[in-house]
């Protein structure tokens, strides 16, 4: 195997990575445990399949404050011949140690470009402002990107929660719970049970609270499952990449809520609607919100007659969960000083 073919191998992990880079940084720690502790033997895969992925997590809770949440087998995959497999990581252990770490460097340069193109989406955030800020072309800015296209979806999420909450927050609704029948004969037996589930009992028979939404956390690309819940008894979906038939159809069958929202691109509108009747799931849908109606709303609440109560409020909400989806570069910088990869250049290392 020559330098070029392990390159591409390498390549085509690091292009299809989201922003969060989950499986480039274990391949660039495999090759550093290989490099300095000579512990493992890049040609058993079994030598570090395992506690690569601790390797991997320890460097993501210092970049990025979280770790994969997929599954063994999906983070396996890393290892497979359509990606790395052991023979692709031997060569590629054996330029890193002639070079004195540049394969770990080239990895973690990538890591670094695709983050500070995260961070040029933020200073946008920041550059336009409730004034000058348009959806449609905030959400283009990352389509349009090679390096920030793959975590489209992931702004698309953002940019909902960010409306959704700030706007349910100020609605001044109120959500609640009511026993009717203080003398039930099973509210007098299950009291405690009330008290700890509910939070209701004989002498306290309702409760109420303000609506909110959460989002459910870092899901894989391949996950179908729940992007938002709320209290008041929806499951959200965000769907901004294309929607297949088996897919519309998983959505509805997957999650156990009563009532489900959708939000999709408006070209998905008919596909979905279509699939949901065929079989037989529409009655699970409460409703179905495009990105163009997203866009009509954040122009109301940022431009409206609501821009001075709510517009400020959604501004920082949308940057607030951008940072803390992609943290800043600081952390990386100490990081990439600290291991003296700024001494070291990938210039030339793949040459035979």
């Amino acid at each position: 195997m020559d330098n070029r073919y392990a390159k591409q191998c390498l390549d085509k992990v690091v292009k299809k990575a989201r922003v969060h880079f989950y499986k480039p940084i274990q391949i660039a720690e495999i090759l550093y445990r290989d490099r300095l502790e000579c512990d493992i033997n890049l040609g058993d895969v079994e030598t570090y399949r395992t506690n690569s992925r601790k390797w991997r997590d320890e460097i993501c809770l210092k970049l990025l404050r979280r770790t994969s949440t997929s599954s063994a087998k999906f983070q396996d995959n890393l290892f497979e011949p359509n990606a790395t497999p052991p023979s692709v990581l031997m060569r590629l252990g054996e330029i890193n140690r002639k070079h004195d770490g540049a394969v770990e460097v080239y990895i973690y340069d990538a890591f670094k470009r695709r983050h500070f193109q995260m961070s040029a989406g933020l200073g946008l955030v920041n550059q336009l402002g409730k004034t000058d800020f348009v959806l449609k072309d905030f959400i283009k800015v990352f389509r349009r990107d090679p390096g920030l296209s793959r975590s489209v979806d992931k702004i698309f999420e953002i940019v909902v929660y960010a409306l959704f909450s700030v706007l349910l927050e100020s609605l001044e609704v109120k959500i609640g719970i009511r026993i009717e029948n203080s003398k039930n004969i099973i509210l007098q037996e299950f009291e405690d049970f009330t008290k700890r589930v509910l939070g209701l009992s004989k002498g306290t028979l309702e409760a109420y609270q303000d609506p909110k939404v959460y989002r459910a956390g870092v899901t894989n690309a391949a996950d179908r499952g729940l992007d938002m819940w709320a209290n008041f008894g929806v499951a959200i979906q965000i769907k901004h990449l294309s929607l297949t038939p088996p897919m519309v159809d998983d959505i509805a069958s997957d999650i156990t809520a009563d009532r489900i929202i959708i939000v999709c691109k408006e070209c998905e509108r008919k596909i979905l609607v279509s699939v949901l009747q065929q079989f037989g799931s529409a009655s699970k849908i409460q409703s179905v919100i495009t990105e163009d109606d997203l866009d009509l709303w954040y122009g109301k609440a940022l431009r409206g007659r609501s821009a001075e109560l709510i517009g400020d409020k959604v501004m920082k909400r949308l940057e607030d969960e951008i940072k803390v989806e992609f943290p800043s570069t600081t952390e990386f910088e100490e990081f990439f000083a600290k291991r003296r990869y700024d001494f070291l250049s990938p210039i030339g290392i793949w040459e035979d």
